[in-house]
């Protein structure tokens, strides 16, 4: 298949009229398979699913679907000029369900595609993708000389024999750079982090702290709550915001409060971090320590902008804290959604009615 990407919605996109629902009988409102699986009717219904989640939060079903199936693909005439897109439509795909004791099973394998498929270009896949020590090396060396990034990339297609044999794209190096930069502390910067953090622990009781460290023991993240924050959040941990879009500083680490609310509705802090990148492994590294400093009390519930990272983040370790997306960014969108409709005004006022004064 084209793809094996699935989506962390519980929505479902209609299967439309499939072969593979062929030798199944409709049982009140469910799907019985000669097998013995049972499978809701809406899982046909309303879904060319990606994921969806039972009344328990597990995972249940899943559909793994070809990238062209029924997205927009551009016309590839060459031309400069916009070009109409088209639909492929593509049915391939296979759909999985899990039962109770967490055994998966195929339910439905479809794998005609409606195009020519490329397998040989399964290799440029994020999950396929990567960088060998080697080129991470030259990397890094021809950054310190001031070599550009095009010509080191160029440099490494000729030595692999041609773009065909190359297991990482231009953005993948771009993207090392940029975190090797970023890690690359000025002369005693990390040696002061740790000493101020070890005179704070001496100097004040409760203070907590944690460096995170790459293979190469250089600073990549720091965690950081002094008594206060540890204090406050015993009273005020219902909800919690943790946003990252903060001014960062010189060396483009990136300012990661956890903020709560007290009693008088006042902004009060539970804890900080600087991290050099926000992938999801990042900030589940940096959620464990604040759970940690909390004494593995997680919030009720937690705020956070619309970033995949964070979501994924927060599910592996906040599994049963309720995740809801920051207000603001909720409204910035609706000028997007609702700025050619014809109601907007109305449509404006009456959402802003239901959240400002019911």
């Amino acid at each position: 298949m084209d793809s094996g990407e699935d989506k962390d919605d519980d929505a479902f996109e209609p299967f439309e009229n499939e072969n593979v629902t062929k030798s199944m009988n409709e049982v009140e409102g469910e799907t019985s398979r000669g097998d013995g699986i049972i499978i809701p009717e809406w899982a046909f219904q309303l879904g060319k699913g990606i994921k969806k989640k039972g009344d328990d939060r597990v995972l249940r079903f899943l559909t793994l679907t070809c990238s062209r199936g029924g997205g927009k693909v551009g016309n590839s005439s060459g031309s400069l000029k916009p070009q109409p897109t088209v639909k492929m439509g593509c049915k391939a795909r296979i759909f999985a369900s899990c039962d109770y004791l967490g055994n998966w099973r195929i339910n439905a394998v479809n794998l005609d595609h409606t195009h020519d498929t490329s397998p040989s270009k399964s290799r440029l896949y994020r999950c396929n993708r990567q960088l060998s020590a080697a080129m991470k090396r030259k990397l890094e060396v021809n950054d310190l000389a001031g070599i550009r990034l095009h010509k080191s990339y160029n440099s490494a297609v000729v030595e692999a024999g041609g773009y065909e044999n190359m297991t990482c794209t231009k953005k993948d190096c771009r993207n090392y750079v940029e975190q090797v930069r970023r890690l690359r502390l000025g002369e005693g910067d990390a040696v002061a982090i740790q000493s101020y953090f070890s005179k704070m622990q001496a100097q004040c009781s409760g203070f907590y702290c944690s460096i995170d460290l790459d293979n190469e023991s250089r600073l990549r993240n720091v965690f950081w709550a002094d008594n206060r924050c540890r204090q406050a959040y015993k009273e005020f941990d219902d909800v919690v915001s943790f946003d990252t879009t903060y001014l960062t500083n010189k060396y483009d680490m990136s300012f990661a409060p956890f903020v709560g609310v007290n009693y008088h509705r006042q902004s009060t802090l539970l804890g900080c971090g600087l991290i050099s990148n926000e992938d999801t492994s990042t900030f589940v590294w940096l959620f464990r320590t604040w759970l940690e400093c909390m004494n593995n009390r997680a919030p009720r519930g937690i705020i956070t902008d619309q970033d995949k990272a964070m979501q994924n983040a927060i599910e592996i370790v906040f599994p049963n804290t309720k995740h809801r997306w920051c207000l603001w960014h909720i409204l910035k969108k609706f000028l997007e959604k609702f700025g050619y409709h014809e109601d907007k005004h109305s449509i404006f006022r009456a959402i802003h009615r239901l959240i400002y004064d019911s």
